[in-house]
């Protein structure tokens, strides 16, 4: 009467230990990066997403259009390639429907993002057309100057002495 009850139940004697190490050497590189390699490095990740998901969906159009090929085949070849073209066409749907998962989240991080550097690097490109407009009015007068004076020495600086 000593024994407990033996049942089929598993009773873990521990918890399972986990590594931190791995973890905090993985963050540690993450903070070792400036704003923008961090930056590449998710734009990189979405390039590799999109274009995994549009080779998806190219190599399944392409093998539709193998299978589609007509010629002498047997009822059990028919079955094959229908279902073949069943499988290529589900995976194609499931490529685009990541592809439009891909396009939200895009979008939510465009709506989401950090509103305070778009409005500064807008107001950095509105500074440096201010100032390509300041540099093209100046040389718009210098060049008007040189005009005026050219034809008549004598009316150009008589037109620009005050009266």
């Amino acid at each position: 009467m000593a024994e407990p009850p033996q049942t089929d139940v598993s009773r873990p004697s521990a918890l399972p230990t986990a590594n931190l190490k791995l973890t905090s050497n993985v963050n540690q590189s993450i903070v070792d990066q400036n704003s923008a390699e961090y930056l590449e490095q998710i734009e990189e990740e979405w390039n590799k997403k999109v274009d995994v998901e549009v080779e998806t969906l190219v190599d399944g159009m392409v093998d539709l259009v193998s299978l589609a090929s007509i010629g002498e085949k047997d009822k059990f070849k028919i079955a094959q390639e229908a279902f073949q073209a069943q499988l290529r066409a589900e995976s194609m749907v499931r490529a685009a429907n990541s592809l439009l998962s891909i396009t939200h989240s895009m979008k939510l991080l465009l709506l989401l993002s950090d509103e305070a550097q778009i409005a500064h690097r807008r107001d950095a490109e509105l500074k440096s057309l201010q100032e390509e407009k300041g540099d093209a009015k100046q040389k718009v007068a210098a060049l008007l100057d040189d005009l005026l004076k050219e034809p008549g020495d004598k009316h150009g600086a008589d037109s620009q002495a005050p009266a």
